[in-house]
């Protein structure tokens, strides 16, 4: 598998790591199945024990900690080979920790709409927010500096929303963020990462956006 470097425009894109590889070769030794509903993204949705919050329900968990959305997108031809009834896409927080111009991610979601749409035209998209990061409780400096980004992504996130005509769920202003605009302090460990109690709050939230 390639890693992905974007020398036109001289940014680092890489993602094939050495985890990215092993959870990959996860995804390859599971039973193939057609629909369900797949979330695709990075940690934040590796971490949530989508199986267990969402009984009665065929999810599968394809996040990868760790990833951006060119890893994203160069996995996507396995995810859509399965036709997935529906797709929860969550993604751009490591793009920004990489200072991956935020053009550069929105283009991206454009190309993973663009080829879920082409691959398996059924499958039903639901774009999600990037969600805040509480700055004050970071423990990796890398995503120091990030906050002001995530608006800005996000306003893009939803425009592409409109253009595609697909849900746009804002768990950033709905959900996640406090008073100051930040993670919601109770919610995380770490300033990224989210405590158990916030994976069933956005799940209670995804069903009463009739989402799920």
């Amino acid at each position: 598998m390639g890693t992905g470097w974007c020398t036109a425009q001289e940014i680092d894109s890489t993602y094939a790591n050495s985890y990215y590889q092993q959870r990959m070769r996860l995804f390859a030794t599971l039973p193939e199945s057609k629909g369900g509903i797949v979330f695709l993204g990075n940690s934040i949705t590796e971490r949530g024990h989508w199986n267990e919050l969402l009984p009665g329900k065929r999810i599968k968990n394809r996040g990868i900690g760790g990833d951006n959305t060119f890893g994203m997108l160069a996995r996507l031809s396995d995810i859509t080979a399965q036709k997935p009834a529906k797709l929860f896409f969550l993604g751009g927080i490591n793009d920004m920790a990489r200072n991956l111009p935020v053009t550069v991610v929105i283009g991206n979601y454009k190309r993973i709409i663009e080829q879920i749409r082409k691959e398996s035209p059924k499958t039903r998209i639901y774009i999600q927010s990037v969600l805040p990061i509480n700055e004050a409780l970071l423990t990796a400096p890398y995503f120091k500096g990030k906050s002001h980004l995530i608006p800005e992504l996000n306003k893009g996130l939803r425009q592409l929303a409109l253009i595609y005509k697909i849900p746009y769920i804002d768990l950033y202003h709905d959900l996640f963020t406090d008073e100051e605009g930040a993670l919601k302090e109770a919610w995380t460990p770490d300033g990224v990462h989210l405590h158990p109690e916030a994976y069933v709050a956005w799940v209670d939230y995804l069903k009463k956006q009739g989402a799920l």
